[in-house]
């Protein structure tokens, strides 16, 4: 999702990439300008904003306060903003490394999956200092739809945990009754035309409901990226004292699906497991 969003930065603003595999920062380059460096140091060197998309809680340390972490060349002043679904500890954890150099930090991770980072309209959460998001938040809507300040540093990411959480309910949902639906018999396509309008209507209906039935799933959000999101969620709730039955649940549906071969298939995949 970094590759596009980063598209978009470089419409309005001079932009410095780095990838973990150089044919893709080299391929951004050819295809939008700008340069590309060997280190997440370099790329941050003389930036006054600096973004950050990567997998997971070792990928984010690596990349920020790492030996070569974009941390180690930022100056006092600058802002480094974190698009990663991670946890909060890290997010606390990087945000007290950026406040030593005087760095300012904001976790913002994103919902609207691919086509909303290619569109330009991604949701973005944010947790971090008022004074950061502020500075920030002008250069984010150049790939946002909504962007907003959810607390301190790390409300980024519990936020984008609820939204997990939910997303997970609703797919499961949806699945049951996409299958049900067909199963009665019914135009699936004028079902959804009909309660999408209705108290059952959701983006994931609207997005995933066809395709669901017509048992495409080899784009979106894969499922192995979600079943780590959930883990963040899990560890996140025992933190907290909240509990997740119907999350766990569906983590163990994924986690079947998993075993099954299918972990690089989009989150709706769920359906498959009524479907067969």
């Amino acid at each position: 999702m970094g590759y596009p969003m980063a598209g978009h930065l470089a419409a309005a603003h001079e932009v410095t990439v780095y990838n973990r595999s150089p044919a893709r920062a080299e391929a951004w380059v050819a295809e939008h300008g700008g340069t590309a460096a060997p280190t997440p140091a370099g790329a941050a060197a003389d930036a006054d904003f600096v973004f950050v998309c990567v997998g997971d809680d070792p990928d984010v340390r690596e990349v920020t306060i790492g030996p070569e972490g974009a941390l180690s060349s930022m100056a006092s002043g600058t802002v480094l903003v974190d698009h990663t679904t991670a946890s909060a500890e890290v997010a606390r954890e990087v945000h007290a490394a950026a406040a030593e150099r005087g760095v300012g930090f904001v976790d913002a991770p994103v919902s609207g999956g691919q086509a909303g980072a290619e569109n330009g309209l991604l949701t973005v959460m944010c947790g971090g200092n008022q004074v950061d998001f502020d500075r920030v938040l002008p250069v984010i809507d150049a790939y946002s739809r909504a962007c907003n300040l959810l607390g301190g540093p790390g409300s980024g990411q519990v936020c984008k945990m609820v939204n997990q959480i939910c997303i997970a309910g609703l797919l499961q949902g949806l699945s049951e009754g996409v299958d049900f639906a067909q199963r009665a018999g019914l135009d699936i396509e004028a079902v959804v035309d009909t309660i999408s309008k209705g108290a059952a209507g959701s983006w994931q209906m609207e997005n995933r409901a066809l395709t669901m039935a017509g048992r495409k799933f080899d784009y979106g959000f894969a499922l192995d990226w979600m079943r780590k999101d959930l883990g963040i969620c899990f560890d996140e709730a025992d933190r907290v004292g909240a509990s997740l039955p119907v999350t766990a649940l569906i983590d163990q549906f994924y986690a079947q699906l998993q075993r099954e071969g299918h972990g690089r298939w989009d989150t709706s995949t769920l359906i498959h497991l009524l479907q067969d």
